[in-house]
């Protein structure tokens, strides 16, 4: 893709699954490419990996539910590549249990991570996404957003209020070139935390979810999908 060519991404939680496979997606259509998570050894090798195909890519620690984390990171990402153009919010956590028995430091780390995390990040992206005058904002959600289910309420929460949080930012930011979506994806081919999905080929692969990002970035200025919900074809009949 030609018009990505030299543009500058981070892509967060980004070392595995859905994420890796974004920044792979990225990469491979010419962008200088941020890999984060919080461990700096996993960055450093999956940047590693994904820069022996000739990409720009840089491995960073960030813990997302740090404001600090993310303002250095997006910090990092400017001082190297000169800018930011793209901005993909993919950490997040799992971890499912009933309300009455649910610790409070498990919903804190929930709603940190999935839900402050991607404000904190934007929050320190948007003065250098807005320079760049066309830009994205492109959030990783979950049909979970909306379908509740019993044992999921901390998760449920993170992204029923992603969808409320990109909205408004969508309508906040629309004037000033960047764009704002986030992708609901239903059953995924990752070792997600938490998750009890049995694996199996009727699953979305990781790299469909790299594919509708590309996709999206590849949309005229003047259109946007704001919202992209993705499901398996052919689940197993229930």
């Amino acid at each position: 893709m030609e018009q990505l060519r030299g543009k500058t991404a981070i892509v967060t939680g980004s070392t595995r699954g859905i994420g890796r496979a974004i920044a792979e997606a990225l990469a491979g259509a010419g962008c200088n490419v941020v890999v984060s998570s919080r461990h700096q050894d996993a960055s450093a090798r999956t940047a590693g990996e994904i820069a022996a195909s000739g990409a720009q890519v840089l491995g960073l620690a960030c813990d997302v539910s740090s404001s600090e984390a993310c303002a250095t990171l997006v910090a990092a990402t400017v001082e190297r590549f000169g800018g930011l153009d793209i901005l993909v919010n993919n950490a997040g956590i799992g971890g499912f249990s009933p309300v009455e028995t649910m610790q409070p430091a498990h919903w804190d780390q929930v709603l940190g991570t999935n839900l402050s995390g991607v404000f904190y990040c934007t929050h320190a992206a948007l003065p250098h996404l807005k320079n760049a005058k066309t830009s994205w904002v492109i959030n990783i959600g979950s049909l979970a957003g909306k379908n509740a289910f019993p044992g999921g309420a901390a998760y449920n929460a993170s992204k029923f209020g992603l969808i409320g949080f990109s909205e408004a930012l969508m309508q906040e930011v629309r004037h000033d070139g960047v764009r704002v979506s986030y992708i609901m994806p239903g059953s995924v081919a990752t070792d997600f935390e938490g998750s009890s999905t049995p694996s199996g080929d009727w699953m979305i692969q990781p790299q469909d979810i790299g594919q509708i990002v590309l996709d999206l970035l590849a949309m005229p200025q003047r259109t946007l999908p704001s919202r992209v919900e993705v499901r398996p074809t052919a689940p197993p009949k229930k």
